[in-house]
């Protein structure tokens, strides 16, 4: 999808393998802008799905993030499974929640400082046992992730979906 979209990434559009965001800054060049998506993907051979489209949103849940004219903001929903985590007792469960909180360590500012005691149960070799200093770090990350600020984002500030 790369390739068929190349060119258009980041001034008309987002782009994850079969998932496409189509933006514009104002109406018109929205409307400029699905036309150049659906032009390229017309002359490649490629068909939409009509029931998995969705036009004319001032806002989508993209990849786990909500794009919007303000920017991009972590899922409630991920936020809330964050919120509600348990606290790991073992390093299986410390990974799951390790790897959901680094895919959205951009919003956090500082995110390897708070996250490297858990990181540090994750090693080979490394016991599991959870210290007062990974409880901690456990509720601050979860603190933090879930009051992220929103990333902006030059390209995509302003724009209607």
């Amino acid at each position: 999808m790369e390739t068929v979209l190349r060119g258009l990434s980041y001034e008309a559009c987002l782009v994850y393998l079969d998932d496409i965001v189509i933006v514009g800054k104002e109406f018109n060049d929205h409307l400029i802008n699905i036309r150049k998506v659906l032009t390229k993907l017309r002359y490649a051979g490629l068909k939409l799905s009509l029931s998995k489209c969705h036009f004319f949103r001032r806002e989508v849940k993209y990849l786990g993030h909500i794009v919007s004219s303000a920017g991009v903001q972590t899922d409630p929903d991920k936020t809330e499974a964050v919120k509600n985590w348990p606290r790991p007792k073992d390093v299986h469960e410390l990974r799951s929640f390790l790897g959901l909180s680094t895919y959205y360590r951009r919003f956090v500012k500082g995110f390897s400082m708070i996250a490297r005691p858990l990181h540090r149960l994750t090693e080979k070799q490394q016991k599991f046992t959870w210290t007062p200093e990974c409880d901690e770090a456990f509720d601050h990350l979860k603190s933090v992730l879930t009051s992220a600020p929103n990333w902006h984002t030059q390209s995509l500030t302003g724009c209607l979906f």
